[in-house]
């Protein structure tokens, strides 16, 4: 069964993880956030309930 072979799969993995690793990833965490998170405290907004009319 050539599937449960992991010698040619498992360097291929491998060499794709790593390049990941080390190539892209550092140069996509350089991009700036298009929303970047606020120093603001969130605000709580004051709700009233709601009055059902058959109660």
């Amino acid at each position: 069964m050539p599937q449960l072979n992991p010698n040619p799969w498992f360097f291929i993995m491998l060499i794709t993880w790593l390049t990941f690793s080390c190539l892209i990833q550092p140069k996509l965490l350089t991009f700036v956030s298009t929303n970047p998170p606020s120093s603001k405290a969130p605000t709580t907004l004051s709700t009233t309930p709601w009055t059902w009319p058959w109660t």
